[in-house]
């Protein structure tokens, strides 16, 4: 589907250059873009090792093991399904923490690990659970402290103060995790509600009979 976008975008990008008499400045302005892209990609490699360095000695240090503490209660109160001692859970704390550190790379098969563990409790295989639909909502907006790839691309790009935005990102990410919260329990409640109202149709319809 990505794809299919991408190619839609360079088709379009190609009819409006022909539309508007430009399409001699195709060619250069392809081979100059790939240029600096190559350029920002090279320039990366030695901030995002630095802010990977420091990601990895949070972690052998022990600290991302305090970070889980903290996160402790508040997986236990959103997660209520998924038993406190179970894989999944402890899967879940360390996808939460290593992305509260900007450890995305960590986070990710972190998460992989915790749908997998979760969908061995779930009773229907073809349909998710409220958990790891609460799960995949924190995930997507999760709270991020330090956001190493943006300032790497900062940095890269020329910016001044490249770590400037963590301050943004903070409140940003903080607002989104909200929202994904509030509306992961809006969700849950309705959809609760509706599936009571239809069991207890089900078995009023099922006495008469």
């Amino acid at each position: 589907m990505v794809n299919l976008l991408w190619a839609g975008i360079i088709v379009i990008a190609i009819v409006i250059a022909g539309i508007n008499g430009k399409v001699n400045t195709i060619t250069p302005i392809i081979f100059s873009s790939a240029e600096n892209a190559v350029n920002i990609s090279l320039s990366m490699i030695s901030i995002m090792a630095f802010w990977l360095g420091i990601m990895k000695i949070i972690e052998k240090s022990g600290f991302i093991h305090l970070v889980i503490f903290f996160l402790k209660p508040l997986a236990y109160w959103l997660f209520p399904g998924i038993p406190r001692n179970h894989r999944a859970m402890n899967s879940m704390l360390m996808n939460m923490s290593a992305n509260l550190l900007g450890m995305g790379n960590a986070a990710t098969p972190f998460g992989i690990k915790a749908m997998e563990q979760m969908q061995q409790l779930n009773p229907d295989r073809d349909t998710a659970t409220d958990n790891m639909c609460t799960f995949l909502a924190i995930n997507t907006s999760s709270l991020t402290l330090i956001p190493t790839t943006v300032i790497a691309i900062r940095a890269a790009t020329g910016a001044q103060n490249p770590t400037d935005i963590v301050g943004t990102t903070i409140i940003a990410s903080l607002c989104s995790i909200t929202v994904a919260i509030l509306a992961d329990r809006l969700f849950r409640y309705y959809f609760g509600k509706k599936n009571q109202r239809l069991s207890f149709n089900n078995k009023k319809i099922s006495s008469k009979r």
